[in-house]
């Protein structure tokens, strides 16, 4: 995670820039999501951001937008510390929250199926996503 700098995440990026971000996003999704699903309230939605991020049907675009909201969630340099209680996580979820709204209607039903499923399996990392 020390490749990709804070300032960073959410400009727009080059090849390598999105690759650093996909790669954080990849390693550290699953175990952060682990710690604070219980605390957050956009748990089901970071998740089938992650399955519409993972989605081969998925355009490169919108795949670099959902990377850059999910590598902001993951990366432990934040706006406001997640540790702290409820507030913590409003930046995180302000900024999936523009995404999805950037990329509108590319997070599909099969998405939030599949974050159902990951959630209520007590967080499983998936073997192979989309």
């Amino acid at each position: 995670m020390d490749d990709v700098k804070y300032g960073e995440i959410l400009l727009p990026g080059d090849e390598e820039t999105e690759a650093r971000r996909e790669d954080v996003v990849r390693t550290g999704f699953w175990p952060k999501l682990r710690k604070v699903a219980a605390r957050i309230p956009f748990a089901r939605d970071a998740v089938a951001a992650w399955y519409c991020a993972t989605d081969r049907e998925t355009p490169t675009r919108v795949k670099g937008v959902l990377f850059a909201a999910l590598a902001y969630f993951v990366m432990p340099a934040d706006v406001i510390p997640d540790i702290f209680a409820v507030i913590g996580f409003s930046d995180d979820m302000a900024v999936l929250t523009a995404a999805f709204a950037m990329i509108r209607g590319h997070v599909r039903e099969r998405h939030y199926e599949a974050a159902d499923r990951a959630l209520s399996d007590t967080i499983k990392t998936p073997e192979k996503a989309g």
